[in-house]
């Protein structure tokens, strides 16, 4: 299932220092909640993407906690203010303890 799981991230590749950017992500997952039943009626493990952590220059920025009613493929947006050129980074970790991480490059002039 892990290789079905791909994070996705759209982030300016370019901003004025103290400007206040949109950061948009996406990370396709399955998310089951733990309340559906499989067509035997056993209940469905629980599976869901249960937190993502942002970080700029190694510097934690967002730390979100996710809970079961969110959706599959869950899309996250936030804003940021970039004081210099960086890197952000996005962790998504699920039940099982599976980490994937995305990363993008934003230049301010």
């Amino acid at each position: 299932m892990s290789d079905d799981i791909k994070p996705r991230l759209r982030v300016p590749t370019t901003a004025k220092k103290g400007e206040v950017v949109e950061i948009k992500t996406l990370i396709t997952h399955p998310m089951e909640n733990g309340q559906r039943k499989d067509a035997d009626g056993k209940i469905v493990p629980r599976l869901i993407v249960n937190s993502m952590k942002v970080s700029y220059n190694d510097k934690p920025v967002l730390d979100a906690k996710l809970e079961q009613a969110i959706a599959a493929n869950p899309f996250l947006s936030f804003f940021l203010r970039v004081e210099e050129s960086g890197t952000l980074k996005l962790t998504w970790t699920d039940d099982k303890n599976q980490s994937w991480s995305a990363e993008s490059k934003i230049e301010v002039a």
